[in-house]
């Protein structure tokens, strides 16, 4: 009888399976985000608030029909070394018309994603600077970060080389233009 040899786990194939094997609490979600796991705590109200006043926007004013996924776990590149990213969007939009989440499995490619929809909670850095960049390479056009700190909204757009080119930042109040596939103007002022 011969014995198998395995060729030895990377440290990234073992963390990415240690990952994928958590079991956290209800209502808990665990991330993948740039080689750490990141675990967060059920949202409070006003996280949920916002949302729910963003997606209600995007789905009535939207020029192209839009599905929306909401905690939709996303498989993105990772750059250079390491795992694939996790991630968890807070929502994620995709035209209707692709049917981007039909049949997908807990993580999803981003192929078809039009934009994706974040509310700074209890690790606010991921949110603007880790999930940024995930998304960039991920190549994902849109991301929308609102941002409770400051009691902004923002915009990125263009991705390239693991960030993206542009953004556009507007106070709570002030309208924020968001370009096709939806080509309508976001209100913040119930953000207020």
């Amino acid at each position: 009888m011969t014995a198998m040899t395995h060729a030895p786990l990377t440290q990234e194939e073992v963390l990415l399976e240690g990952f994928l094997a958590l079991d956290t609490p209800e209502g808990f979600r665990a991330e993948l985000i740039e080689g750490e796991i990141v675990v967060t705590p059920p949202p409070d109200g006003d996280h949920e608030k916002y949302i729910s006043r963003i997606v209600r926007q995007v789905i009535k004013l939207s020029r192209t029909e839009m599905d929306l996924s909401g905690n939709k776990g996303l498989r993105l590149e990772s750059g250079e070394v390491g795992p694939k990213n996790h991630v968890i969007p807070d929502a994620t939009f995709a035209p209707v018309d692709l049917d981007a989440f039909g049949g997908a499995g807990s993580w999803m490619p981003c192929n078809g994603v039009a934009m994706v929809l974040e509310v700074t909670s209890t690790k606010p850095m991921a949110d603007k600077e880790a999930k940024r960049r995930c998304y960039a390479r991920g190549s994902i056009p849109l991301y929308l970060l609102v941002d409770r700190d400051s009691t902004s909204v923002t915009l990125f757009s263009d991705p390239e080389k693991g960030d993206y080119r542009e953004h556009c930042t507007r106070p709570f109040g002030k309208p924020l233009p968001l370009p096709a596939p939806f080509d309508f103007d976001l209100e913040t002022t119930d953000l207020l």
